[in-house]
């Protein structure tokens, strides 16, 4: 008895990683780049979601020079199941000096595009929203000609903070992720995020920003149906959100939400031809695509159809202009093996 207890106390085997995961090591000339670009992130005392949420893209995007800066400290006030950012109730206070240390490394990196992304500060009575502001004009001011990505946090909701930290803003994309499904909520985010609260967010930022792309993710492999996947799209689109990534879920350790599932590379074109058929302004879809994943070569071909850059991995679509309506093509490339 004491046996068939303790095996059915056991947790379930984590799956394993299908072979479209397998992915290269950086190698001469690329590796020197991904050495750099740690230098720049140390030298200048920054956090990278790469390294916190432990990106499994992030020897590709470091061996190209980019990388996506996390500001706002690397503790994060609230607990997603599934986030391998650290979670503390009080962080430690901003650093005041931050703004400038972005600006710094941005401009040593010789970027074309940053996104720089924040953790959650609900212990700010404006959750951050001015320290965002101050970060994102150092860089604008210190590198005007590179575009400007951020994948903001949720404001708990502040309508009033989101108008402050947009006003007169240098950004050419405003982010935040709603991350799963409606009825995965419960299940997969902290109790103070919500599907509803992130799509006021984003609807509130069109508004106010037409002239910005707006932006959104939803992860796979969580508990969701496909179906569901479709009525989230469609909601985000109501939204008024211009682009789309979908990307795998992947459990950063033991301790965090467990996979449920791994669909296959296929579905991720027929995801990424319903969003354009949505119209969605620009989707990438595929097994390692994160929001901040080359996020730059889809806002690039979002704005310019000539556009033949390509993302490994993923299956990128973009809204033809009118005249071109009959010629629609995903700009595919096979996944890395």
């Amino acid at each position: 008895m004491a046996r068939n207890l303790k095996m059915a106390s056991q947790k379930p085997p984590r799956p394993r990683l299908p072979p479209w995961f397998r992915t290269k090591l950086p190698s001469g000339a690329q590796q020197a780049l991904f050495n750099d670009t740690m230098d720049a992130v140390k030298d200048n005392q920054l956090h990278t979601v790469c390294q916190e949420a432990k990106c499994p893209n992030i020897h590709d995007c470091w061996a190209s020079g980019d990388a996506t800066f996390m500001i706002a400290g690397k503790e994060c006030t609230r607990g997603c199941r599934f986030c391998a950012v650290g979670t503390r109730k009080t962080p430690p206070p901003l650093d005041v000096d931050e703004p400038q240390h972005l600006a710094d490394a941005v401009a040593s990196m010789n970027l074309r595009h940053a996104v720089i992304t924040v953790v959650n500060r609900d212990d700010l009575e404006d959750s951050a929203a001015d320290h965002y502001k101050k970060c994102l004009a150092a860089v604008a001011h210190r590198c005007p000609d590179v575009s400007l990505e951020l994948l903001c946090s949720d404001l708990a909701g502040d309508l009033d903070d989101l108008a402050h930290l947009l006003e007169s803003s240098p950004l050419r994309v405003f982010a935040h992720n709603v991350e799963c499904v409606p009825r995965l909520d419960s299940v997969v985010r902290d109790p103070r995020a919500s599907f509803e609260q992130s799509l006021s967010i984003l609807r509130e930022a069109k508004r106010l920003r037409p002239d910005m792309l707006t932006k959104s993710s939803l992860m796979v492999g969580v508990g969701e149906t496909d179906e569901e996947i479709v009525e989230a799209m469609y909601l985000l689109r109501d939204a008024g959100v211009n682009l789309l990534t979908i990307g795998q879920y992947l459990a950063p350790s033991k301790k965090h939400l467990a996979i449920d599932r791994f669909p296959d590379p296929e579905l991720y074109d027929i995801w990424a031809r319903k969003a354009i058929e949505m119209g969605f302004s620009g989707v990438a879809c595929g097994p390692l695509v994160r929001s901040s994943y080359k996020a730059g070569l889809l806002m690039r071909k979002t704005l310019d159809e000539s556009n033949t850059e390509e993302m490994i991995g993923a299956y990128v679509m973009v809204q033809p202009k009118p005249r071109n309506q009959h010629t629609l093509m995903p700009s595919h490339c096979e996944v890395a093996q």
